[in-house]
């Protein structure tokens, strides 16, 4: 999930509809209603957060530095003023990236991607067996071969390997791929998004490798 704070509400609905359009989950925020969902959400729920964008807000209301205190999503600066003193003061208050208006939101998405793969020195891709996955919006590889898959079911099989090893339940998969507060879509459409994207994986595998518990949640098998 993407989040984005900016004082006016048109610049966040704008911004959440491109990342729909995407599929890309997003959610807007006023800096108030920001700084007490980022202070008070829980640990899973920031869990899902890929990247916090910070429009027009006082500095204030708004610390990068503050943030790092409860998660290491990349913090980017949304800049509407052409100067190089400005650009300059954005970076001193501690975000990873500045962004001059107007941007491609496909660039914004491209410039995370990037934050993110510095952050962790990690290749972009994660190989589980005869599974070669990629995290950067690539269909998945079976035995060198291409997967297509649709958007949602390639998202969940990103943050499964993004988790490998561990248990992810089924409200952290749908936080991650729908958002926190999308309250038009019931969460067990994740269900079903699994069930098919366990088929087609089974089908180019000969087994299943999504372990599934019941109240537990889903993992990857190694």
């Amino acid at each position: 999930m993407i989040v984005i704070v900016d004082e006016r509400e048109l610049v966040t609905d704008g911004y959440c509809s491109m990342f729909d359009r995407e599929g890309v989950a997003s959610a807007g925020f006023a800096s108030s209603e920001f700084g007490d969902w980022v202070s008070s959400a829980a640990d899973e729920d920031l869990k899902s957060v890929r990247a916090i964008l910070i429009g027009d807000c006082p500095e204030d209301k708004v610390s990068p530095r503050q943030i790092r205190g409860r998660t290491s999503a990349p913090v980017i600066a949304l800049s509407e003023q052409n100067s190089l003193e400005n650009t300059l003061r954005l970076f001193e208050s501690g975000v990873d990236d500045v962004i001059r208006k107007p941007v491609h939101i496909r660039e914004i998405l491209a410039r995370i991607t990037a934050i993110r793969r510095r952050a962790s020195e990690e290749t972009n891709y994660t190989e589980i067996g005869a599974m070669k996955i990629f995290l950067d919006g690539r269909d998945p590889e079976i035995n060198g071969e291409p997967l297509p898959l649709p958007r949602r079911e390639r998202r969940i099989l990103e943050f499964l390997a993004s988790n490998c090893g561990r248990r992810v339940t089924k409200t952290q998969v749908f936080n991650a791929i729908y958002g926190l507060f999308d309250e038009e879509v019931e969460e067990n459409v994740i269900e079903s998004h699994i069930s098919k994207l366990r088929k087609k994986l089974r089908e180019k595998l000969g087994y299943d490798p999504i372990d599934s518990k019941r109240f537990l949640g889903y993992r990857l098998v190694v």
